[in-house]
């Protein structure tokens, strides 16, 4: 099974889409519309899904993130597979399709965002971020507004990212943290000059938390 699907992943391989994925920092050439439909083909396979992440190929672990079962795997697994996930989409998908599915979920999340390497703090940070929407109960918004002021700025551009993500979301659901939220992103200008396509919302954590606010109160 695993070399059938390794062979039909590579016929999928589009040198075009490579090229454009690779100016991101991953390095697979497979349009997602067709892996998704690869996985929905295959559906739940939990053991294919660790056969394919032991490739260390990157399509072949987009699609194991796709079809395994993210409860199975222990809290050590999720550690180790995130520390050798790279590839931005990799840490991506397995930090929002696999960890946030997973009942290891928090206890990664407080190890992760006090992790050293700032690959790994990005991933606790985005696992607080959704917590500060679907569970704040317990978080110190305050706190994590004061290390956004202090230390987003100069962060790598993948914490960074991360950083920015939390504040704008703090700032869009949390009213009593609202006006610092912007105040500190007025001041820090962070992705002020992102490019942004027309229709989509500016990075920018003013713009964004203005823009997302003023469409809950539109409907």
């Amino acid at each position: 099974m695993i070399d059938a699907v390794m062979a039909e992943l590579e016929a999928l391989d589009d040198p075009k889409a490579r090229a454009a994925n690779e100016k991101h920092g991953n390095d697979h050439g497979v349009n997602l519309g067709k892996l998704r439909a690869v996985a929905k083909r295959l559906k739940t396979q939990q053991e294919l899904a660790v056969e394919l992440w032991a490739t260390n190929d990157t399509a072949a672990r987009l699609l194991a993130l796709l079809i395994c079962r993210p409860k199975a795997f222990s809290r050590p697994e999720l550690d180790a597979m995130l520390g050798s996930a790279r590839a931005p989409k990799v840490h991506d998908w397995l930090v929002n399709y696999v960890v946030k599915k997973s009942p290891h979920a928090e206890e990664l999340r407080v190890a992760w965002f006090a992790d050293r390497d700032p690959v790994v703090a990005s991933a606790g940070w985005a696992l607080t971020t959704d917590r500060v929407t679907k569970k704040p109960a317990g978080l110190d918004l305050a706190g994590l507004l004061s290390v956004i002021e202090a230390e987003m700025k100069g962060a790598p551009e993948r914490l960074q990212w991360a950083m920015n993500h939390c504040l704008a979301q703090i700032g869009i659901d949390h009213p009593d943290h609202r006006s610092r939220a912007i105040d500190i992103g007025e001041r820090l200008r962070v992705l002020e000059d992102y490019p942004t396509s027309p229709g989509c919302t500016s990075p920018f954590a003013p713009i964004w938390i203005t823009e997302m606010v003023r469409r809950q109160h539109a409907t």
